[in-house]
C-alpha cells in the first residue's frame, strides 16, 4: 500500500523512480517488481533495491542525482534523511513518520459505536502502524462504561497466524520489536500505568503479544509520550473538552486524531485546534484515496494521495516571452 502510494503519484507526473524496501519487509516489493515486468513498464522506470537503511538507504537520501526523496519510517530516521539531503544537493523531501495520534471520546458520544472503532484504531495491523490512535482521553463520566465496552471489543481479537482468513493480529513484525514493545508494557506497570487488560506475551511460540489496555495514565508517562508501535493502548481522563484539546496537543507528534461526539459544534471545535495532520469524527483510520495524508510536527511533512500527492513529485517553473512590437 506505502509502496502504490508513491509510485502512483510519481510515475503519474513523468518520473522515474528507485525504491528500497524496509529491510525487514522486501518480499512483496520485490513480487511489486515483478508485476511491473509483467506489465510492461520500459526498463529503467521502475526500479526496485533492497539493503539496510544505514548503506543502500544512505547512499539514496545522499545521491547527487537524486532530485526527490519520499520517506516513510521513524522520526529518528527522518532526521538522517533530511541531514543526508542537506549535505548532499538540498534533495525534496515528503516525510511520512512517526506518531502518537489522540482519540477523544465525549460525554455523549455512542459508545458502543466509540469502543468499536476506537479498539480498531489502535490495534488494527497489530498495533503496528504510523497513525494508530494509542493514547484515548476519555470524558470522566462515562469512563468505566467505556472501558468495559472497548474491552469487550479487543476480546473479540483473535490472535493467530495471519495467513488464516479470520484472524485479526498476527505476530509482531520480528523478535526485536516484540520485545521492544514487551519492555514498553513493563515501563507502563512501573510509571504506575494499571493493566486493564491484556498485558503479556500471547501462547508460547512467535512474537505474539496480547492486545493490551493501560488506564490511569498520564501525559507525562513514556507510554503516552512514545511511539510504542505495538498493540497497546494507554486510556486517560479529561473533565473539559479544552482539557482534553490541551491532552492531545501535548505530545511531539502530529499524524492523526479522532473525536467522538453528536455535538457537531464540539467536533468542529475539536477537528480545527488538534494539532494533526488528519482528523477522525466517529470513526478512525477510514482513508479515501482522493484526501490527502501527511502529519504536523515531527511526525514529518508533505502529503500523500489526492491531488496534494502530485504536488509532491513536481517543480513549479515560470517562462515569460517578450514580445516586441518594434
Amino acid at each position: 500500500m506505502m509502496a502504490a502510494w508513491k509510485f502512483a503519484p510519481a510515475l503519474a507526473t513523468g518520473n522515474c523512480i528507485v525504491m528500497k524496501s524496509s529491510e525487514i519487509t522486501p518480499l512483496s516489493t520485490l513480487k511489486f517488481a515483478e508485476l511491473v515486468k509483467e506489465a510492461g513498464f520500459p526498463a529503467g522506470v521502475i526500479n526496485v533495491v533492497t539493503g539496510y537503511g544505514h548503506t543502500t538507504g544512505a547512499y539514496l537520501t545522499g545521491h547527487p542525482k537524486v532530485s526527490k526523496m519520499a520517506f516513510t519510517g521513524s522520526t529518528v530516521t527522518g532526521r538522517k534523511v533530511m541531514e543526508s539531503s542537506a549535505g548532499s544537493n538540498l534533495k525534496k523531501l515528503q516525510l511520512e513518520l512517526g506518531g502518537k495520534s489522540a482519540q477523544i471520546v465525549c460525554a455523549d458520544a455512542d459508545l458502543e459505536k466509540a469502543a468499536y472503532w476506537a479498539c480498531g484504531g489502535i490495534f488494527n495491523n497489530h498495533g503496528q502502524s504510523c497513525n494508530a490512535g494509542s493514547r484515548i482521553f476519555v470524558h470522566e463520566s462515562i469512563h468505566d462504561k467505556f472501558l468495559e465496552l472497548f474491552i469487550a471489543e479487543a476480546k473479540k481479537i483473535k490472535i493467530g497466524d495471519p495467513f488464516e482468513e479470520d484472524t485479526f493480529q498476527g505476530p509482531q513484525i520480528n523478535k526485536s520489536q516484540f520485545e521492544k514493545i514487551l519492555n514498553y508494557i513493563k515501563v507502563g506497570k512501573e510509571e504506575g500505568a494499571k493493566v486493564a487488560y491484556g498485558g503479556n506475551r500471547w501462547g508460547n511460540k512467535g512474537y505474539y503479544i496480547e492486545p493490551t489496555v493501560f488506564i490511569n495514565c498520564r501525559n507525562d508517562m513514556r507510554i503516552m509520550r512514545e511511539e510504542i508501535f505495538g498493540p497497546v493502548v494507554a486510556i486517560g481522563t479529561f473533565k473539559t473538552i479544552e482539557e482534553a484539546i490541551d491532552l492531545a496537543n501535548d505530545s511531539d507528534y502530529g499524524l492523526a486524531g479522532g473525536v467522538y461526539t453528536k455535538d457537531i459544534d464540539v467536533a468542529i471545535k475539536v477537528t480545527n485546534e488538534v494539532k494533526a495532520g488528519t482528523m477522525w469524527v466517529n470513526c478512525f483510520d477510514v482513508f479515501d484515496q482522493s484526501t490527502p495524508f501527511g502529519g504536523y510536527k515531527q511526525s514529518g511533512f508533505g502529503k500523500e494521495l489526492g491531488k496534494y500527492a502530485l504536488q509532491e513529485y513536481t517543480q513549479v517553473k515560470v517562462v515569460k516571452i517578450l514580445r516586441n512590437k518594434i
